[in-house]
């Protein structure tokens, strides 16, 4: 046999090798990534609860995360990844704390030795939610919302920082979701943690009276996240299912994390209501379609079970804990008199006209007075919807908001006074940044002038 002859088939077998070792690398990778995407919240939460420092308590994880870079690759994927991490992550946070105390650095904020820092429980929860959770995780990871949504943050911060800690979203994919630049996603972030250090926000739950203004702190950056990804209000898509499905898994969360909590599963059950329609919300060019002009044999059946399950739960805990129905649960409500509707002019109109009646004392705003407009507008006519929108036309809330000229453009168009709808069609979309959205109310205008 040549020296040729032999070289060949030992080049190839390193080939192959090089080639086999190269694809179980990146599948070790794939799966660390996918573990860290489902479990780092839960990780930064438990160490949270050790260090009492969000920063620090991600600044942990993440030297978890890099040992599983390291040692995985090698020794294969653990049987519990996840069980893995967090016992990686809690073993830094030990030495971090072992650390401090051979330094002789003060340790009383912790109030418990090193032993003790694993098993504390924090009871005050329970005081808070009237439910006791099922493990400490729960526990962590509800604390870690009401910190990460802390009002002492600006809105932004404390989307960008939710996103980044429970959603398990990179800075990267942070900054496209929003539309904004990388380095400043990366500000709010850093900003963001400082704050709440600098602040000594502590890492809890509130009790009793603060819980309800902090509830509503962490609902409110759950929906606009929701939002951003349902509608989004500048680019070139009409939604980002990234933010929105996001938002859903955040939104299931909470719901199993504070389960007597009426506005949380109102909240889940709003979402999951509106998420049904996404399928339909777009034709095959990805151009918007309208409500009432949607399919709705593409809404996802199960996600509307999935909402009015949670509607009914959040129905039934405010009957037993006899308190009217929230904002959010009445805008479930409304969401489900349209998923109930088999077509669009079987909707009941009339009943979403009364429960926007009755959002609008539980929780008034410009908004939902233009939201009222269009109920009613449906329900009694476009001249009665007009004289609820004329007023809003002065309202500096709404100045810049396209939706207003949009609504009034429609129900004009409806009396047949198409000059007039043309105009608010045209003015809307010189206010829309979204394109589709500008894309869809200029065809609008055109579509009113040639009427």
């Amino acid at each position: 046999m040549s020296w040729m002859t032999r070289y060949k088939p030992e080049k190839e077998t390193r080939a192959v090798h090089s080639a086999t070792h190269e694809a179980t690398h990146e599948a070790t990778h794939e799966a660390i990534s996918a573990v860290w995407r489902i479990e780092s919240a839960k990780i930064v939460a438990t160490v949270a609860r050790m260090v009492r420092d969000i920063g620090l308590a991600e600044e942990l994880a993440q030297d978890a995360l890099v040992s599983a870079l390291e040692h995985w690759p090698q020794g294969g994927v653990p049987d519990n990844p996840a069980g893995w991490l967090v016992t990686a992550a809690k073993r830094k946070a030990l030495d971090h704390l072992r650390h401090l105390k051979m330094r002789g650095e003060k340790l009383t904020e912790l109030g418990h030795d090193l032993e003790a820092q694993e098993a504390l429980v924090v009871p005050d929860f329970v005081d808070a939610l009237g439910e006791a959770m099922q493990d400490d995780i729960g526990d962590d990871l509800l604390r870690l919302i009401f910190t990460a949504c802390h009002p002492v943050l600006s809105t932004d911060a404390r989307v960008a920082l939710t996103l980044k800690l429970l959603g398990g979203l990179t800075t990267h994919e942070i900054a496209r979701a929003c539309l904004v630049p990388e380095p400043t996603v990366a500000q709010r972030i850093v900003r963001a943690k400082r704050t709440l250090s600098e602040a000594k926000v502590p890492f809890e739950v509130p009790r009793a009276g603060a819980l309800a203004e902090r509830l509503a702190s962490v609902l409110e950056v759950v929906y606009l996240i929701f939002n951003e990804g349902y509608t989004a209000t500048a680019g070139q898509d009409w939604m980002r299912p990234a933010l929105a499905q996001e938002a859903l898994r955040l939104g299931r969360m909470l719901a199993e994390l504070a389960p007597e909590e009426p506005e949380v599963h109102g909240l889940a059950a709003l979402m999951e209501l509106q998420a049904s329609r996404s399928a339909a919300r777009v034709d095959a060019q990805g151009r918007p379609v309208l409500l009432m002009a949607q399919d709705r044999g593409r809404w996802d059946r199960l996600l509307i079970r999935r909402g009015l399950a949670a509607l009914e739960r959040a129905q039934a805990l405010c009957q037993r804990q006899q308190q009217p129905l929230g904002s959010y649960a009445l805008q479930a409500a409304i969401a489900a008199c349209h998923a109930s509707a088999p077509t669009g002019d079987a909707t009941d109109w009339g009943r979403i006209a009364a429960l926007y009646d009755a959002l609008a004392q539980v929780a008034p705003s410009p908004v939902v007075e233009l939201n009222r407009a269009v109920a009613v507008g449906m329900a009694f006519g476009p001249q009665a919807g007009l004289s609820i929108i004329d007023p809003l036309m002065q309202d500096k809330a709404l100045r810049n908001y396209q939706w207003l000229p949009s609504v009034r453009g429609d129900l004009l168009a409806k009396l047949g006074r198409h000059e007039e709808a043309r105009a608010e069609f045209l003015r809307a979309a010189e206010l829309a940044h979204n394109e589709r959205e500008r894309e869809l109310l200029l065809a609008r205008a055109e579509d009113v002038g040639h009427s």
